[in-house]
Order: C-alpha cells, then sequence, then structure tokens
C-alpha cells in the first residue's frame, strides 16, 4: 500500500499495480493519486467511488499542473469502471499533453506481426555485437509466444530452460515470485536450433542471450533492436506508431483471448490461468486486456461483464492445460 486513507485506497493501489504491469513508473502517479485521496478521505469519507461532484471539487481546488492532475482523475475514473465499478470518468476533451506523455498499448495485427518477425530475421549485422542476427528473432518470438515481460526474456538464464519439456523457470520478476511458461512446440524447437549456435559463441555464459559484453543486453539496447526491425518491417512509411518491446506481451494476451472466444469457450473460466501464466498479481491486471479485444468479440457471449467481481481464484494448475490457447510462432 501507498498510504491511501479513503476508500478508494485499495483501488488507487490497484490502479498503480496495473499502470506498473504497462511499464509506466508508479511515481509518475502516486502523488496526485495521494492528493485525490486526501481530499476524498477529508470531504467524502463514505465514498466508494468517484463521483462529478468530488471530481470537479477536487479540480477545482487545484492551481498548477492542471493538465496532468486531470490526466490521472481521469485515469483513475476509467480504472474504477474497468473494474465494474460506477465511476466518473473525467472527459478527454479536458485533458491537455498526457502526463509523462505515456505510451498506451499498440496492439500488432496479424500482417504487421508476421512482417515485423520477417524483419528480425535479417537484421542486420553489428561489428561490435556480431550474433545479433542469431538472437534476435528467437529472443522477440520467445518474449512473444510466452508472454513474458521484456527483462524476463533478455535476462533470461540458459540453466533455466529445459529443452526437452519447453519449460521455462522465469525468474527476478517484478514480484520477486517466480513462475514457470511452457513453450509453444514449435518455439521450443527454434530454441533448441538457437541453442546449437549458441553454445559457439557463448558456451560458458549463463544467459540464454547473452551480449557481446559477456551480460545480458540492456533494456534500451532490446528497446532499439525493436524499433529497428519496426522501421525495416514498414520501410518508406512515414509516422509509423511509437512501439515497445512490452507490446509483444500484450499482443499475446490479447491473441490468447481471441483463440478462446472465437473456439466458443468461456473467458471467464480461463483468464485465472491467463493470469498466473503471466505472473500478474492482481487479476485487474489480467481483465485489462479484455478491453483490448476487437469490439465484435467485447460483445461474445464468451465475456460474462458481472462474472468478472466473482472470479478470485488461489491457485491454478497450469501446466497440463496450458498449450490448448498457446500463442504458436510461426508468424
Amino acid at each position: 500500500m501507498n498510504g491511501f486513507i479513503s476508500r478508494l485506497g485499495l483501488s488507487m493501489d490497484a490502479m498503480l499495480d496495473y499502470r506498473e504491469a504497462l511499464g509506466f513508473s508508479r511515481k509518475s502517479y502516486t502523488g496526485i493519486l495521494s492528493n485525490i485521496d486526501s481530499f476524498l478521505a477529508t470531504n467524502y469519507p463514505d465514498a466508494e467511488t468517484l463521483t462529478l461532484e468530488a471530481a470537479w471539487e477536487w479540480l477545482n481546488d487545484q492551481c498548477a499542473g492542471l493538465s496532468g492532475k486531470a490526466s490521472v482523475l481521469r485515469m483513475l475514473g476509467k480504472y474504477l469502471v474497468s473494474t465494474g465499478k460506477e465511476a466518473y470518468v473525467l472527459p478527454g476533451k479536458f485533458i491537455g499533453q498526457k502526463l509523462d506523455n505515456p505510451t498506451e498499448p499498440y496492439i500488432f495485427s496479424d500482417e504487421e506481426l508476421r512482417r515485423l518477425f520477417t524483419a528480425a530475421d535479417r537484421f542486420p549485422m553489428r561489428p561490435t555485437q556480431p550474433f545479433l542476427r542469431e538472437i534476435v528473432p528467437v529472443m522477440f518470438r520467445l518474449i512473444y509466444t510466452c508472454g513474458l515481460r521484456p527483462n524476463e526474456g533478455r535476462e533470461l538464464l540458459r540453466d533455466n530452460i529445459n529443452f526437452n519439456t519447453g519449460e521455462i523457470l522465469i525468474t527476478n520478476t517484478k514480484r520477486k515470485k517466480d513462475r514457470t511458461v511452457v513453450m509453444s512446440l514449435d518455439m521450443l524447437k527454434l530454441a533448441q536450433n538457437y541453442e546449437k549456435i549458441r553454445v559457439i559463441f557463448s558456451r560458458n555464459n549463463d544467459y540464454f542471450f547473452p551480449s557481446w559484453e559477456g551480460c545480458a543486453f540492456s533494456s534500451n539496447q532490446i528497446g532499439c533492436y525493436f524499433r529497428e526491425c519496426w522501421k525495416l518491417a514498414n520501410p518508406g512509411v512515414a509516422n509509423l506508431p511509437n512501439v515497445r518491446v512490452y507490446d509483444l506481451r500484450h499482443r499475446f494476451a490479447s491473441a490468447v483471448m481471441v483463440k478462446w472466444l472465437e473456439s466458443g469457450q468461456t473467458l471467464m473460466v480461463k483468464l485465472p490461468y491467463l493470469r498466473t501464466y503471466m505472473g500478474h498479481g492482481n487479476l485487474s491486471d489480467t481483465l485489462y486486456y479484455v478491453h483490448l479485444l476487437p469490439e465484435n468479440l467485447i460483445k461474445s457471449s464468451g465475456i460474462d461483464w458481472v462474472a468478472f467481481d466473482k472470479i478470485m481464484p488461489e491457485h491454478f494448475a497450469i501446466k497440463d492445460h496450458w498449450r490448448d490457447g498457446h500463442t504458436e510462432v510461426s508468424v
């Protein structure tokens, strides 16, 4: 907890976890949320949600930095609505430049993803990193097909991979809680072939994707390589959308849910497996991805919005169920 004292404190803390899960810094929002929290505790101590009256009264008390404060207020309202609460959402027209100009998730289309990985396969050589052409295609495909956070992919230890079963032990996670993910069969074959090459140039290195310096690649390095692949995949296109490696994780979650829904499965039953597989601390972090689905699927009978609040499982045995909804690498 961040010391919130109003009745919306738990929701505020969950929202910070959710934003952090998307790759944003908690520090960007904590100060303003604390201000809102103190205001609500003093003026609306019984408020269970954000009302129009409370939102505008708080805004009227603000002076400097109104745009950024209004942006966080709108985020809070949208988050509350996404978790099933009735809440006031400040209209977007009242928001100027977004706080810290955060990048919203970009969901790649099938064709964009195909071009992206094709570009990764022909990644240009680097004198300072001579084996990038071997590393980049496998690393980005592994992050995507296993729904990993970028650091979980670039810092992956070779000894944490079972090349017989396809199981990967993910350590050094955001929540300091290890978990096991399972590669699809074609991703496993790709990893096995890559391992035969890796032992030639880095046999004694602990990292599965070692940099030429012997350590793991930095976040900035793989971010630059990813954007370069994106440009190679879209030659001559001006004003390309901004993308991040983290968007592969967003696309993974969306793709898995689309497969489940299109096969007639009930999302409410499957969602806890996705939560456990992706290492989310709260179900609300997983629920976020429902709102990224195509409109026709959001209206699907496989989504029972009322049931969202009732799904709070503690333990899930996912190993034997996962491949039914797994994302393949053949793109």
